[in-house]
């Protein structure tokens, strides 16, 4: 672990002096709604690690939004089931900062949260990837303690919980606990605009104002154009409207003010998602027009922060390293990131698959071992039963569409991967239908069909894909995952995984070239629509990225990878 810090510039000695000084994500951290009021509340905590109904001695320091775990929160160590995080901080608010409503939010805390202020509770989250916020301002005083305590039980399963795991190794990560995203104020009016919600068309756009039915007026950026506001809703449509694609990201921006004087900036993209037959076959297509996904998994984990990097600018990295050796699409795998990622997908051009984070038990068995010999069905007695656990799943879909449904870049969701937590995937699948119909939707990632779906998806890495044709537009969701070491630049010199094992570059470009030109390219005039490549980045023990986990070195050669994109278009 050591060896890839020196490359990515952290040395854990300095963890304690030049990187603690700093407030790390000091940025306005909702992008799709922005307003003049923000104060960050991240750096240097006052914090502890003791068992349940154990008192807290706050005897250590951790740099907030880092979890306990990674090494640039400062603490650098496992955290017990048992165990609970307490946060403490304390804060005084700017003059003239306070409106009438002071709100405290909170990115993402993974999982069970509790909030106090000023010996007050203040209220309870459950979730360890979606953003929570309270109105603090009844407790408010010149000085205030903010106190934060947070519980993560990964073996109860309910909860989503992704990839992580206590044992981690091979497919398997180091765990996260407490928070890993922006803590911060923002003071507004009591009648305020709560979120966004974006629907658009070929020319049209619907926006509605959550939260207030109040009347105000938007306006467009590009051209000046003021449209009303009626009871928090304003449609409109624009004439000779300029369409997004990763080819030409082009954003809309907009202001919108209601009566009570609250403000805020957005923006909107207008691109049409269509399955369509062309020449017999099915075919997703992006603005009337047939299109080939060429995609990456991505993981979104990173050496310092395990689920947050070091700085916000690295997702914005790995968006443009993707787009520079050919790829238009992201499979964000089994993980939420903040709202930034988003947006800078919207902004540069890059098509995000959006996987629901799993929840529920994992089976070697059921998931992985039974269906790579053939067993592509789900039995009815190895299906998901909890109900407690199928409760959360669903709602946690639900939240996941309310909180990234207005971002343009996302044109698919996948609701279960290979199995791991899979039910009634017709029955899901209609309830996210009814969400959001404006998405394709892929139900079953790998395997287990059987179920309604606007795709079919499947997994091959150990043997070559043959394409036949399929009554549904087909993605190949996961694919290649070819291994080469980087000494230098590994989490563990000890342990490889990943589907096959490359000596050299030049071997593994050729490997990547055959792959891509004897399974995928010939299947594209047959009807395949897309393809995933596992993966963008390597991940711990994990080694089959085309870029290694600290960033550092991109295996393949560029120009050789952007020829083979040119290859994939329909």
């Amino acid at each position: 672990m050591l060896a890839i810090l020196r490359q990515c510039g952290i040395l854990l000695s300095e963890i304690n002096s030049k990187v603690i000084a700093m407030i790390p994500w000091n940025i306005y951290p909702r992008p799709r709604m922005k307003r003049g009021s923000f104060l960050c509340l991240n750096g240097t905590w006052d914090f502890c690690i003791c068992p349940e109904n154990e008192k807290p001695s706050y005897d250590e320091k951790i740099r907030v939004p880092y979890c306990p775990q990674s090494p640039l929160s400062g603490i650098h160590r496992s955290v017990p089931q048992t165990h609970v995080c307490h946060y403490r901080r304390t804060f005084t608010l700017p003059e003239g900062f306070r409106k009438e409503q002071v709100l405290l939010h909170f990115g993402a805390a993974d999982q069970e949260a509790v909030v106090y202020l000023n010996g007050n509770h203040v209220g309870n989250h459950a979730g360890g990837y979606l953003p929570f916020t309270f109105d603090i301002t009844v407790y408010l005083q010149p000085e205030n303690e903010l106190i934060v305590t947070v519980t993560d039980r990964l073996d109860d399963a309910v909860l989503p919980w992704g990839k992580q795991k206590e044992k981690r190794g091979g497919m398997w990560y180091t765990p996260v606990t407490g928070i890993w995203q922006t803590v911060w104020l923002e003071s507004v009016p009591d009648d305020h605009i709560r979120d966004i919600a974006v629907e658009t068309a070929e020319n049209s756009v619907s926006i509605e104002l959550l939260g207030t039915g109040a009347n105000g007026t938007l306006t467009l950026s590009e051209t000046g154009a003021a449209y009303p506001i009626q009871n928090g809703k304003c449609s409109f449509e624009i004439p000779s409207p300029h369409l997004w694609s990763p080819e030409d990201p082009f954003l809309y921006h907009f202001t919108a003010e209601i009566e009570s004087g609250d403000k805020i900036t957005s923006y909107f993209a207008l691109r049409t998602l269509t399955t369509e037959t062309v020449d017999g076959m099915p075919r997703l297509c992006l603005n009337g027009k047939p299109y080939f996904c060429h995609g990456l998994l991505d993981q979104g984990y990173f050496p310092g922060g395990i689920y947050t990097p070091e700085t916000p600018e690295a997702y914005e990295k790995d968006i443009l390293t993707a787009k520079r050796l050919g790829f238009n699409t992201l499979r964000k795998h089994i993980k939420i990131e903040p709202p930034i990622f988003y947006e800078a997908c919207d902004r540069l051009g890059m098509i995000v698959f959006q996987d629901m984070v799993n929840n529920g038990r994992y089976s070697f068995l059921r998931d992985t071992a039974l269906p790579t010999v053939g067993l592509k069905k789900l039995p009815g007695y190895f299906a998901h039963r909890s109900a407690q656990q199928k409760t959360a799943f669903g709602r946690h879909m639900k939240a996941t569409v309310g909180h990234l449904r207005s971002h343009p870049s996302i044109c698919l969701w996948s609701i279960f991967n290979e199995g791991w937590g899979q039910f009634e995937g017709t029955k899901m699948y209609r309830k996210l239908k009814m969400l959001d119909d404006t998405r394709f939707i892929d139900t079953a990632s790998g395997w287990f069909k059987g179920c309604e779906s606007d795709v079919n998806s499947p997994h091959v890495y150990f043997r070559p894909f043959r394409f036949k044709g399929h009554r549904l537009p087909t993605i190949l969701s996961e694919f290649g995952g070819y291994v080469k070491k980087e000494q230098g630049h590994l989490f563990n010199e000890n342990a490889t995984y990943g589907y096959g094992t490359c000596k050299d570059r030049e071997s593994y470009m050729q490997a990547l070239e055959r792959v891509y030109e004897m399974e995928i390219i010939p299947a594209i005039p047959k009807g395949l629509c897309g393809s995933i490549y596992t993966q963008l980045t390597d991940v711990e023990d994990e080694l089959n990225g085309l870029v290694t986990y600290d960033r550092q070195v991109i295996k393949p050669e560029e120009k050789r990878m952007r020829k083979i994109a040119e290859k994939l278009k329909i």
